[in-house]
């Protein structure tokens, strides 16, 4: 039942992902930056919100799993050459990690 309950999660996820890129990378990969940054506060949320078992299982490791993208984000950054790639990966981790712990912050209160 959990394995279903993942790929429930990705069948949702993923589509959504490949459609914010699709739609928002252009000269700037803003669609995938997104989806990290969004994602990460979700899981942030859902982690704070004490989700177990088959909600995590749905939501966390589906969802979310194949709503972010670190394969996507190093391609991105790849092709902006060095300066912008690093510049483009720090954005990315330092903004997934601040909004993870945002989602964090506010599952507690």
């Amino acid at each position: 039942m959990t394995a279903l309950l993942v790929a429930l999660g990705a069948a949702i996820g993923a589509p959504m992902r490949f459609l914010a890129g699709h739609h928002l990378d252009q000269d700037f990969p803003a669609g995938t930056l997104l989806v990290n940054v969004a994602g990460s506060f979700l899981l942030g949320l859902f982690s704070a919100l004490s989700l177990a078992g088959d909600q995590m299982a749905l939501l966390g490791t589906g969802f979310c799993g194949a709503f972010t993208t670190w394969s996507a984000l190093a391609v991105k950054a790849t092709e902006r050459g060095w300066r912008g790639g690093t510049a483009y990966a720090l954005i990315s981790v330092v903004g997934a990690v601040a909004a993870c712990s945002l989602g964090f912050l506010i599952g507690q209160s």
